[in-house]
């Protein structure tokens, strides 16, 4: 839905196959996020899949990976110091921990745990050493598929003479290969099933409402790429995720407390700040 509003209001722009491949790296990736959750937990998932992420995005900007251009920064130095930053902010909240553990925490992750019964390969029959090399895997294999997914509309502008050069023209057909391959997935687990597939009640609506929040964020993340380049919009966007859910977790939730937790807040958020500081003058010609 909210990939056609796009396409509708950019008049309807030639349609390019080849960035539906975007849509199916970045859904391939998400489809593996609730077993690594099963396996390793929401924290040390989300600090590996984001560094990873954070490292494949900015790399394929800085060297030119997989057909890209490689991009120029005016300020190399700080670019580079940018990106080492972010990844150091990853690390320092990594270790801001919940002191309080919520009934609406226990509630999901209960959720998250309930299942009918096992067909086929089953997580919890794994040992504790095993289901941590699986969450770790799928954790690295997520972050490079979600760190490329940007990549098949970025070499259509790179490369195709006759292509759109606005990042918002490529939404509607990513958006379309998200559709495609969640559909498909979607028909193999009800294979796998027995046409008994499991989809609780209660997380039909709220899916709705953060896909379409989701779907905003992403449309925007394709301005910045447009605006500010892959390697300076992957270092930026990539570590706020960490800074916004440590907020809600001392703000809203009061889930986060203490001295510790609240210095290595303060130096992850620190670290981001220099970090985009470092990032945005990158781009800009200080002599």
């Amino acid at each position: 839905m909210a990939s056609f509003v796009v396409f509708s209001t950019r008049g309807f722009p030639q349609f390019e196959p080849l960035a539906m491949l975007g849509g199916f790296l970045w859904c391939t990736g998400n489809i593996m996020v609730v077993p690594i959750i099963r396996c390793i937990g929401l924290s040390m998932g989300m600090l590996i899949w984001g560094l990873v992420n954070l490292l494949m995005g900015w790399c394929s900007g800085t060297f030119g990976l997989f057909g890209l251009h490689k991009e120029e920064v005016k300020n190399p130095g700080l670019n580079y110091a940018g990106a080492a930053i972010a990844v150091l902010s990853v690390f320092a909240f990594a270790f801001v921990k919940p002191t309080v553990r919520r009934k609406t925490e226990e509630d999901d992750i209960a959720l998250i745990n309930e299942k009918p019964e096992p067909t086929g390969f089953d997580l919890d029959s794994l040992s504790d050493t095993k289901k941590r090399i699986v969450g770790i895997g799928l954790s690295v294999i997520s972050g490079l598929l979600y760190g490329t997914n940007f990549n098949p509309p970025q070499y259509l502008i790179d490369n195709c003479d006759t292509c759109s050069k606005v990042g918002l023209d490529y939404v509607f057909p990513h958006f379309c290969g998200i559709y495609i391959t969640s559909t498909f997935y979607f028909l193999v687990y009800c294979i796998v099933k027995g046409n008994q597939p499991w989809v609780p009640p209660p997380v039909a609506f709220p899916a709705y409402i953060s896909g379409l929040l989701w779907a905003l964020a992403d449309i925007s993340w394709f301005v910045a790429n447009s605006t500010l380049a892959l390697v300076v919009s992957f270092p930026t966007i990539s570590i706020t995720p960490g800074v916004v859910a440590s907020l809600w977790g001392i703000i809203v939730f009061k889930e986060i407390q203490g001295r510790n937790n609240y210095i290595f807040f303060g130096i992850g958020f620190l670290l981001v700040a220099v970090s985009i500081t470092c990032t945005v003058l990158s781009q800009v010609d200080l002599h």
